[in-house]
């Protein structure tokens, strides 16, 4: 009598399975290069190189290195993040997000406080482009709790904020954003399905939390709709990046399957 194709052993690879949740995680991981020069950031890209894909340049080492430090980064075929956070007059910042898609960057922030005109002025210069970054609109630094929110003249929590800021946003016809993990969940039903939610302030159960205020673990950012996890000091500040970052992949993949 044949065996019921229900009951027969499936041979697919048990390994296959992980190994293609892993190199989904590898696509939504961005380590930050939050050092003082590019010698540095050569050293750790070298030392991640076969782990990471996604490498954030942002305002210490775009300051020190300049431009030209991206341009290694995409000719041994990383995506970047450019992370300077723009905020000026629209004019300006249209100019500047004009100027950074000439680098070849994937992504790259403006921030919200800088009002709807400018939103606006930063997304209309990157419609004419071909294959344009993604616009990610900064709502509020996780560094920033409400003693901190208080401290600057606002009269909201820090998850009203960006709720504002995030509504602006889209009204303005940005489609991404970067928040902490604590606002990921309302962020994702404003946005639906198709928003660009990159988070910061990951760091894995019982990590030190340093200056950050609003932070959580890869599997809660994942599991309430972050696209992509910003990690810097957990991967480059540990004794050995490429393990560190092998195992913040790991509870990341396993987050995917759930």
């Amino acid at each position: 009598m044949p065996i019921p194709e229900r009951l027969k052993p499936s041979f697919t690879p048990a390994r296959a399975a992980e190994l293609d949740r892993l190199d989904e995680a590898r696509k939504r991981l961005i380590v930050a290069l939050d050092v003082p020069d590019a010698d540095t950031a050569a050293e750790l890209v070298h030392r991640l190189e076969h782990t990471c894909q996604w490498f954030k340049v942002g305002m210490e080492l775009f300051t020190s290195a300049g431009p030209q430090v991206i341009e290694p980064l995409i000719a041994r075929g990383h995506s970047v993040f450019l992370d300077l956070k723009f905020c000026d007059i629209p004019n300006t910042v249209a100019g500047a997000v004009r100027a950074a898609a000439t680098l070849g960057v994937r992504m790259l922030t403006v921030h919200a406080l800088g009002g709807p005109a400018m939103l606006e002025a930063a997304q209309a210069a990157l419609v004419d482009l071909n294959n344009p970054p993604q616009l990610l609109a900064v709502t509020m630094l996780t560094s920033m709790d409400q003693d901190q929110v208080t401290a600057v003249g606002l009269r909201c929590s820090p998850a009203e904020q960006v709720e504002l800021l995030a509504r602006m946003g889209l009204v303005a016809g940005v489609r991404g954003f970067v928040c902490s993990p604590r606002e990921v969940a309302t962020l994702r039903a404003l946005t639906g399905p198709e928003g660009v939610l990159v988070i910061p302030g990951i760091r894995l159960a019982g990590a030190q939390s340093g200056d950050q205020k609003r932070i959580a673990t890869p599997a809660d950012a994942l599991h309430h709709g972050a696209s992509y996890l910003v990690v810097g000091r957990p991967i480059t500040q540990a004794p050995d990046p490429a393990e560190a970052a092998e195992a913040i992949l790991g509870e990341m993949a396993e987050a995917l399957c759930n």
